[in-house]
């Protein structure tokens, strides 16, 4: 029942909000124009120095740069062209060359495998 009473007001309130606004679009039109274009003008003000002062100058991470640098080069090198089958049957097929590998940025690291303990000489 406490819900029912609150939507009531709920509704009473935006139907008194519409009949001012209806009201004062005819009596006082360019107050009104000039009120909601003040509002319109604030929010767009607001909004600009929010974006420009907290979300503009967000930079990307470095591992968001490093993940997108590895999306291109995967992309770069698994790109095939897709050919109809037309053209596939009238020209012959090309012969692939041996693509040169990069060297690793990977290296081994020695470790001290031969340098075991004696664990009998504790």
């Amino acid at each position: 029942m406490n819900r029912n009473i609150v939507s009531v007001f709920i509704y009473l309130i935006i139907g008194l909000a519409a009949i001012g606004l209806v009201s004062q679009l005819f009596t006082n039109t360019a107050s009104f124009f000039t009120s909601i274009f003040t509002m319109l003008g604030v929010g767009i003000a607001v909004f600009a120095v929010i974006y420009f002062i907290f979300l503009r100058k967000r930079t990307p991470s470095s591992d968001m740069k490093k993940y997108k640098q590895a999306v291109k080069q995967s992309k770069a090198k698994y790109k095939t062209k897709a050919k109809s089958t037309k053209q596939m049957h009238s020209q012959p097929l090309p012969i692939k060359k041996k693509a040169t590998k990069r060297a690793s940025h990977l290296r081994v690291i020695d470790g001290n495998k031969h340098k075991r303990k004696n664990r009998a000489s504790f």
